[in-house]
């Protein structure tokens, strides 16, 4: 018994060092996308990329429809502005965020939850700090990793597969 007790401690210190891995190896790995606005706003968004892999979007890959998706993979995606902001014409203060989607179609719901250092798939309605509706087009080329793109107008464009998501940031 003893013995157990003693090697407990060093085992979970073996287990929490191999989980602190090289994140870029994962299959869907880390990417950031960052812009100043042409009005000094700083965006800032730490996502992971999945790939597409011969898959289909919305049947056997996320975002699947009607369902809250981490807009990316791995950890919750986090979306930070240093300034307060209008996304879509509705406030939102500086700050971080967990960004999520819901894809229905080509109508898309862009969520910016208060919790924002989780795992994706952990998701609380009750803490939505904005929702917003914007419409999906076709993206002019098919994205095999999930891309996230910040324009100097404050354009976020999302592209995934045959999808393009924008949303304004003023």
């Amino acid at each position: 018994m003893k013995k157990l007790l003693f090697l407990l401690p060093i085992a979970l210190i073996a287990l929490t060092a191999c989980g602190q891995g090289d994140k870029s190896k994962r299959p869907s790995p880390p990417a950031k996308a960052s812009g100043t606005t042409s009005s000094g706003t700083v965006i800032t968004i730490d996502y992971s990329q999945p790939s597409v892999k011969g898959r289909t979007i919305g049947k056997d890959l996320e975002p699947l429809p009607g369902k809250v998706w981490r807009t990316g993979a791995n950890e919750a995606t986090v979306f930070e502005v240093s300034k307060d902001v209008k996304v879509e014409g509705k406030s939102l203060s500086a700050g971080k965020y967990s960004l999520y989607s819901i894809a229905n179609g080509d109508d898309w719901t862009i969520i910016f939850n208060k919790k924002w250092n989780q795992w994706g798939t952990v998701y609380n309605q009750g803490d939505d700090a904005l929702r917003v509706n914007v419409k999906s087009t076709k993206a002019p080329a098919f994205a095999e990793k999930f891309t996230i793109n910040i324009g100097k107008d404050g354009i976020v464009t999302m592209l995934w597969g045959d999808y393009q998501v924008d949303f304004h940031v003023e």
